[in-house]
């Protein structure tokens, strides 16, 4: 071998070498071959006004962990990735950046706008992208996509007008979220819902036609009793039997409203009235359609009262709330305010609270596909990772309303309808508006102004990223998709609207497998945003410790779907670790630069040490194998990391120190064979996981080969399981730990060396230890081993410990010098007597009790308690020495 490691591992001048030279191969670009099986993934598209967060961190790592252990396991595998046009984010960057430099949007139109979105894509557009590759991602980059590019807009196009042609796609006037200051339908996962101090305003309604008696109510939004169009109560209700059709004076005006029975009232809760207002909150939306009540919106756009509003009309909805409390003060119909804290849903992008709205929106219908989209969990062509999701699934499948796809904005894919400037007649079709109106042959055509909802195009992302509508190769070969990697957060914005657009428009579930995950919070627990300050960025972590730190850092005992914690102190011990695999890799090559190195090695060859090793690396492969399978990420790399940290650094490497060191022995090619062999199927298990480090050393140590990436998976060996051979060398393992312990209580320093007595009536057992004396120069601190049928000529005061079937002695005098022990705890003993002496006065002082913190006592307490343990420990050994 004539290159070498640096003595030092230094990630920051390796990993984009490395990444470069994987891209300049091309090893992360995937081709249609009918001789190999596809396997694909497709990347959640980050948003293209993104930067990279610990929660792209996670999902990223994750995904790169699969696709790298199935394209060494042979498959032909496709990650597929791209971004999102984000449309909300992205207007709202671009509006502020023209907004700083004195343009108003508005003003420029709406074409002199898109031109300075696409600029603004072309110039951050690549950002996060570069920053993922920084993390290793091995996704095919030569395969990226954008929810904007030619072949996904003429997707979306496609399947706006299928479903409209359908039946499926309306235009209608339901519920929707809409932002008052973006002023733009919201879809749910862009509302955010939190805890906020607001009141509980008590109002009379007056019962029309009984003087003096009243209905009371009790709202959280007093300025929208002007859109109250009947009071509920529930039908069992006996308090309100009688009032059941009767009408109510709506306060602050001159209409009168109904009292209507539903179900929906929650007898316990509140006055067990409650006020409908059917334009401005989703229950009462749907109970207003039930007993055919007026809907009236009171709002304008921008968020404030409307030409409906009498006095109100032009206030700021908060405004006209003041103003109408006091005027129902006046009026004496304001019974009590009390404090509430409740749910506030509010914008996610501009975190204003958010308004339900009755708007004329484009709609898709959800009840057929919905029901396809359940049919598939039920028959098992679509599988949650962990099951617990199914429930979270089918919940939100039952419960799903028409989905609201029109946003009142510029940046996006643009509704393809067109409206006949004469007749008003609604053409949707693609490729453009139509040349002459059917209906009454004007040539003139306006297209609708919105735009779709972002959640619309990446919902077609596992085909339209392939090729659909078109029957390309790739589509035929890749799709459907194995398995989808993503938070638990947006399972139900973006998996379920895939899962039911791949069935309605290819007849398959767009992948097998949904691999859910948590959300990385800080050391605390909380979850990371930028109002709490404690967001970090990976690329910090990267620059500080490394891409490969970082990625074990996130997948180190994360089980999936629960969320994580992040530590410093984490990444640090990976570092260390990663440390510790390139010295026991230099230690190797160092070795296997002295010595020929056969290409095989016969089984006779083999000792127990090198047969043990194999068969552990041996079982490590199989599970680690089915873990990964399962998707059990964390579990595997946990062994992983526990056998080259344990059994190959730890153990193995000491135990054959001796015989490399030696020029004599003749097992030093079989050690050598092993040392490479092992190592090489344990870089292949951690290259998923730790792509950089793995490919520096697996290709130093193999300058034959290319790549660890176009290395073959490890398989299981049957001609590799040492049954026999691994059971002996942990009996002697357990034998140098206990060695090992007996050392350690007594104080004695490594150099110090003593004979080892074995004492065992098996002969099985005996064998082992005669055939395994080697191990115990290095591992033990073992002068010589002595292996006997029985303790004859054994010390009295010889020091034991008991194995199975063994007991290991060690002569007391060649441990210590007894003088100089003794010597040594009588000082100690007069040191813990002062100290207990201390201890005792201070918690028999009552100023110190009464003063003091009771943290502060008890930390005495407890320091008492050691030192009166530590005495009884040096008394022992005192009068063990006498």
């Amino acid at each position: 071998m004539s290159k070498e490691l640096a003595k030092t591992y230094d990630p920051k001048g390796l990993e984009d070498r490395l990444y470069q030279k994987w891209m300049d191969k091309g090893y992360f670009h995937a081709k249609v071959n009918p001789d190999k099986k596809p396997f694909t993934i497709v990347m959640p598209p980050p948003n293209v006004t993104g930067q990279l967060h610990m929660g792209h961190a996670l999902d990223n790592t994750m995904q790169d962990i699969i696709a790298r252990f199935k394209r060494m396991q042979g498959y032909e595998t496709l990650w597929q990735p791209g971004t999102d046009h984000a449309a909300i984010a992205t207007e709202v960057k671009v509006t502020n950046m023209l907004r700083d430099k004195g343009i108003d949007k508005e003003e420029i139109g709406r074409d002199e706008f898109l031109k300075y979105c696409w600029e603004w894509k072309e110039k951050y557009g690549d950002r996060i992208v570069e920053q993922l590759k920084k993390l290793g991602s091995s996704a095919d980059w030569e395969r990226e996509r954008f929810t904007m590019d030619e072949g996904c807009s003429k997707a979306v196009e496609e399947v706006f007008v299928r479903l409209y042609e359908k039946g499926y796609i309306y235009k209608g006037s339901r519920i929707i979220n809409w932002c008052p200051v973006c002023q733009t339908s919201l879809s749910d996962a862009e509302v955010e819902h939190e805890d906020q101090n607001g009141h509980f305003w008590h109002i009379h309604y007056p019962i029309v036609g009984e003087e003096g008696r009243f209905v009371e109510i009790a709202t959280t939004r007093p300025e929208t009793m002007l859109g109250d169009t009947a009071v509920a109560v529930n039908p069992t209700d006996e308090r309100y039997q009688d009032l059941i059709g009767k009408m109510l004076k709506l306060p602050l005006t001159d209409r009168e409203i109904p009292v209507v029975k539903d179900e929906y009232v929650d007898k316990e809760f509140g006055t067990g009235c409650v006020k409908i207002t059917p334009a401005h909150d989703p229950n009462d939306f749907e109970v207003g359609k039930r007993h055919n009540l007026e809907e009236i919106n009171i709002l304008n756009d921008d968020g404030t009262m409307n030409e409906r509003c009498g006095k109100y009309a032009g206030m700021d909805r908060y405004e006209a709330r003041k103003a109408m409390i006091e005027d129902l003060k006046k009026e004496g119909l304001l019974v009590k305010t009390v404090e509430h804290v409740h749910a506030v849903g509010t914008h996610d992008r501009c975190h204003t609270t958010v308004e339900p709205m009755v708007k004329p929106q484009w709609f898709v219908k959800m009840d057929e596909m919905a029901k396809a989209a359940k049919d598939a969990l039920n028959n098992g062509e679509l599988n949650f990772v962990p099951e617990r999701f199914d429930k979270t699934y089918l919940n939100w499948l039952d419960n799903i309303h028409d989905w609201c796809i029109s946003r009142q904005l510029w940046w996006g894919h643009r509704i393809p309808a067109y409206y006949c400037d004469d007749c008003g007649e609604v053409v949707v079709k693609k490729d453009g508006a139509p040349d002459a109106c059917e209906n009454c042959g004007c040539t003139h055509f306006t297209q609708d102004p919105d735009t779709l909802d972002t959640w619309f195009s990446s919902a077609l992302w596992p085909f339209s990223t392939l090729g659909w509508p078109d029957k390309t190769p790739e589509l035929e070969y890749f799709y459907p998709t194995n398995v989808l990697i993503t938070g638990y957060d947006i399972i139900f914005f973006w998996v379920i609207r895939m899962v039911f657009s791949g069935i309605e428009q290819t007849g398959q579930v767009p992948f097998d497998h949904v691999l859910m995950h948590g959300l990385v919070r800080d050391s605390e627990g909380r979850k990371m945003s930028k109002s709490l300050g404690n967001g970090i960025d990976p690329l910090e972590v990267i620059d500080k410790y490394g891409a490969d730190a970082l990625r074990m850092t996130l997948i180190t005992g994360n089980a999936p779907g629960n969320d994580m914690r992040f530590y410093w102190e984490r990444v640090e011990v990976n570092r260390n670790f990663a440390n510790k695999v390139w010295n026991a890799s230099r230690f190797i090559m160092m070795n296997l630069e002295k010595a020929e190195l056969p290409d095989t090695i016969r089984n006779s060859e083999l000792t127990s040490a090198d047969k043990w090793i194999l068969s552990k690396v041996n079982t490590l492969t199989r599970e680690v194998t089915d873990n990964l399978e399962k998707f059990e990420l964390g579990v595997a790399v946990q062994k992983v990391y526990d056998f080259i940290w344990e059994e190959f650094c730890d153990w193995y490497i000491e135990m054959v120190k001796p015989r490399l060191y030696s020029e004599n022995d003749t097992s030093k090619a079989a050690a050598l064979w092993t040392l490479k062999t092992v190592l090489c199927d344990a870089l292949k298990l951690l290259h998923p996981y730790m792509p950089f480090i793995t490919e520096e050393i697996y290709c130093t140590l193999n300058p034959g080969e290319e790549s660890i990436m176009t290395s073959s998976w490890p398989k299981y060996k049957d001609e590799w399981n040492y049954r026999d051979d691994e059971e002996a060398v942990e009996i002697i393992k357990e034998a140098v730990r206990q060695i090992r312990t007996v050392r350690s209580e007594m104080n004695v320093p490594p150099s110090k060396k003593a004979s080892v007595y074995v004492v065992s009536e098996n002969e099985k057992i005996r064998d082992v230890f005669m055939n395994g004396k080697i191990f115990f120069t290095s591992l033990g601190g073992a002068s010589e081993v002595l292996v006997r049928e029985n303790r004859d000529g054994i010390a009295d005061d010889a020091l034991s410990a008991v194995i199975p079937n063994a007991t290991i002695y060690i002569p007391f005098a060649e441990l210590v010098d007894i003088e100089k022990e003794i010597e040594r705890l009588r000082k100690e003993e007069q040191r813990l007597k002062k100290e207990i002496a201390r201890s005792h006065g201070m918690l028999g002082n009552e100023k110190f009790l009464n003063r003091a913190p009771e943290a502060k006592v008890q930390e005495e307490r407890d320091k008492l308690e050691n030192y009166r343990q530590m005495m009884d420990q040096v008394k022992e050994r005192l009068a063990q020495l006498s």
